[in-house]
């Protein structure tokens, strides 16, 4: 691995084990998820001068009023996306920096992934590029209407929280797929599990979290 990505100091392999360590305190029992986590360069997703942050257990900003998920997020919802078997073919809403991208695209077949911010889009799109990454397709666009041309999706992964969920997610989950989607207010959102079967959807209560807003159109 260039040494860039793997990175000195802080940003170094002993502190991912130790992130590492902390998200299976905290929960965290897949360790195809956790070594995942462990190898992905998440100090090249951020400015450089939170660099030495990139390995905390935390949220970061990384500009237009977004921010990078905190680890234990990224990895509990990518847990409950592969619960049940590796999708082959991820719909993303919200880009972002591209962290959690990387890490699905290190697990499944393919990643579709949606930014509405295009400054945003096009960084992420430089890190896969400067990753090899050949498994992502990134374009710009509104969140909320998914991505139609290619769905069916196994599984579809949701980075800022809508009010309610999107009817045009649902429509383009897959029988037997999967939504991983925060839902709510600032303050009370929860982290769902949707799951589309033959008669309907099952949706199951994940966690209380605190996402950024999904909002309409793109930026």
């Amino acid at each position: 691995m260039n040494k860039d990505f793997q990175g000195i100091g802080m940003t170094s392999q002993r502190a991912r084990n130790r992130l590492v360590e902390q998200l299976k305190k905290m929960g965290v029992r897949s360790e195809t998820v956790l070594e995942v986590i462990k190898t992905t360069p998440r100090h090249i997703f951020v400015d450089e001068a939170l660099a030495s942050r990139a390995y905390d257990n935390t949220a970061l900003p990384i500009g237009h009023n977004q921010t990078i998920s905190q680890p234990y997020i990224v990895a509990r919802m990518t847990e409950a996306l592969l619960a049940d078997g590796i999708p082959e073919n991820v719909l993303e809403i919200g880009t972002g920096c591209g962290y959690q991208t990387l890490v699905l695209s290190r697990l499944v077949k393919h990643v579709y992934s949606i930014e509405r911010i295009e400054a945003l889009l096009f960084k992420a799109r430089e890190r896969f590029y400067a990753l090899k990454t050949r498994n992502i397709s990134a374009q710009h666009g509104d969140g909320n209407l998914g991505w139609p041309a290619r769905a069916p999706f196994d599984g579809i992964v949701v980075s800022a929280a809508p009010i309610g969920v999107p009817e045009k997610l649902l429509e383009q989950l897959a029988i037997n797929g999967r939504l991983i989607i925060p839902v709510g207010k600032s303050g009370g959102q929860e982290l769902l599990q949707i799951t589309r079967t033959e008669d309907g959807f099952e949706e199951k209560r994940l966690d209380s979290v605190s996402f950024v807003p999904m909002l309409e159109g793109v930026g």
